[in-house]
Formats: C-alpha cells, structure tokens, sequence
C-alpha cells in the first residue's frame, strides 16, 4: 500500500513481500499469493491508518493484468475503502503504472512544475520489462499511448527466470544470473539475438531459452562449473541485447524527448549501462525507475492515478471489475 500527495509525492509506502514463499516452490503460486494478500491487508491497512487518519481523498487499486484471485482481493478491499472513508475508487492498469514509474523521481524534484515539466519530455518511448511482459511504448504528445513492440512469447524476466532453473538456480533466478556472470566474458557462448536490421514489432525469447538448454546438454558437469560465469553472462548478455536492440530500431523511427526503463527486469545492471549508452547516443534524457519501484508496487499505483488521469476507471454508479489478461490499451473494463 502507499499514499501519495499531489503537493508532496509519496508519504509512506508499507510493502509485504511473498518472494522467500513463492521461492520456496521455484515459483508464483497463485494460490499462494492471494492467501498471503489476505493475511496481510489488515496489518497494512492499520499502518496506513496510523500515518494519515482521515486524510485519504481517493481510492487507486490495479485492475489488470494479473492473477485473478489477488486481483479480486485488491479490488473487494478497495470497494470496501472507498465505502468506508466516501471517497472516489479509480481502477489502475498495472502496466500504466510500471510506464508512468519512472516519473515518480521527476515529481518529488518538483511538485508544483511536474506536469509542465513532463509535457517536455513528450514523446517519451518507455521499455516496460518484467518476470511477465515486456513492451515498448510511447506516450505521445497528446497523452495517448502506443505499442511499438511486445513480446509474442516469454517474457525477458520469464527467460532469465527460466535460464536460471535451467541452471539448477532458485526463484527468482534473473538477480542470480546477474551476480552468477558478474566478471564473466558475455561473448564467450553464441546465444541468438534478433536481426539488427529488422523492423517488426516483436520481442521473442522463447529460442534463446532453447538454445541454453541444448548448450547444456552438451556440457558434462565439471564443464559447466568452469564456464558457469561465462555462460551466466553470455546468456545475460544475449536478454539485454535483444532488449536494446529492439528499443534502439524504435527510436530510430521518430523524434523522441525522452526515454525510460520499467519493470522489474530495469534492476538489471547490464541493462541499466546499456540504456544510459541508448540515451547518450541519442542525446535523450533517460528515466529509469528507481529500484524499489521497479517490480509490482503499489507506489506506481497511487502515482499513476494521479499523473495519467486519462487512463483510469471510475467506479462512479457501479462497481469496477477486473480482467487478469486486460490489455494495455484496453478502455471498455466492465463496470458491474
């Protein structure tokens, strides 16, 4: 949960985190993380209570996309809430709030010169890339959003995960294959990468994942124990570069003002190099989100209700509903 102020930014952010439960079973289990939502709501919620009593004038909560059952819960709860304290409930989409995260920096800077300040840095091209999506998209001068490039199979986050069980590494594997190939020679193993001159609007990680498995299977234990650096950040190297590379044919398509990187993926120091080289190149500023809002928060919630007023739901005469698959551009939730 988190509260957020137009005149003062974020006032209190209270997180609880499930990643040592789900890592226990080498993954999210949904199950799992509606029953951890529901036990911690009311513990959370009396924290909030403590920090600002009577000060909430309005309700955010996610409606999409993602698991269906915490999504229920966060959408019940925020019913609830709004009832209770009669403010205003505003449905959030979830990748909106990962887009916009960058610019929660940008606010706190200056308050009162936010909105003018980021008119200035449209068109921004944001890279959104998480354990579940990764895409490419534009806010364009007049507010609107548009796709440049998604992934059509794994996401970036899902590869890494994935390469890092291949590895015989634990949840969540992306951060271990980071620190396994830190001082590793990113070349020494040929992992593919998309066509430097293609211009279609894919992202696809699913051969990359096929290539470290046969890679393995042709090497005997004490081979992979030796090249396990190498092969941790030649396999690291091959997930950003895609990344990049993608991102580096869209902004070569129009004039863009600024740049970002968003998601959990965006902790990634290889990737966060390779941007800042982006940008550079480019002569663009570049937004990244700051660490603790770079995976599933509810900070880039609460700040997106506010900066992309455009882009939420209102549960005014009716309930909001929600869409586990909701897509980003999506503007028909079923209000019920």
């Amino acid at each position: 949960m988190a509260l957020f102020a137009e005149d003062r930014g974020l006032c209190g952010e209270w997180i609880h985190s499930q990643i040592e439960r789900h890592a226990f079973y080498g993954g999210v289990v949904p199950d799992v993380a509606s029953r951890e939502h529901l036990a911690a709501f009311p513990r959370l919620l009396r924290e909030v209570e403590k920090e600002a009593p009577g000060a909430i004038s309005e309700i955010a909560v996610t409606v999409g996309p993602g698991l269906a059952g915490c999504l229920a819960l966060g959408v019940s709860l925020a019913h609830a809430l709004s009832q209770v304290y009669r403010v205003p409930l505003y449905g959030i989409h979830h990748l909106r709030g990962h887009l916009f995260s960058p610019f929660i920096r940008l606010h706190a800077d200056d308050p009162a010169g936010f909105r003018m300040a980021l008119t200035g840095l449209l068109p921004h091209l944001g890279l959104i890339v998480s354990g579940g999506n990764t895409l490419l998209v534009s806010i364009e001068t007049d507010g609107h959003l548009r796709v440049w490039a998604k992934t059509v199979d794994d996401a970036a986050g899902e590869a890494l995960d994935k390469g890092a069980k291949l590895l015989g590494m634990a949840y969540p594997g992306g951060p271990l294959i980071e620190k396994a190939g830190a001082g590793g020679n990113p070349g020494a193993f040929d992992f593919p990468r998309p066509s430097r001159s293609g211009g279609d609007d894919r992202f696809s990680f699913s051969g990359l994942k096929t290539s470290l498995r046969y890679r393995l299977e042709k090497m005997t234990d004490a081979e992979l124990v030796r090249d396990l650096r190498d092969v941790c950040a030649s396999y690291e190297s091959a997930v950003v570069d895609a990344l990049v590379i993608k991102t580096g044919q869209v902004l070569r398509r129009k004039r863009w003002r600024s740049l970002g990187l968003s998601g959990g993926v965006a902790n990634n120091g290889r990737l966060r190099k390779a941007f800042a080289g982006l940008a550079e190149e480019r002569r663009l500023p570049l937004y990244i989100a700051e660490r603790g809002h770079t995976g599933d928060n509810a900070a880039m919630i609460a700040f997106a209700a506010y900066a992309d007023r455009d882009g939420r739901w209102s549960a005014k005469g009716g309930r909001l509903s929600f869409d586990p698959a909701l897509p980003l551009l999506e503007r028909r939730l079923t209000e019920a």
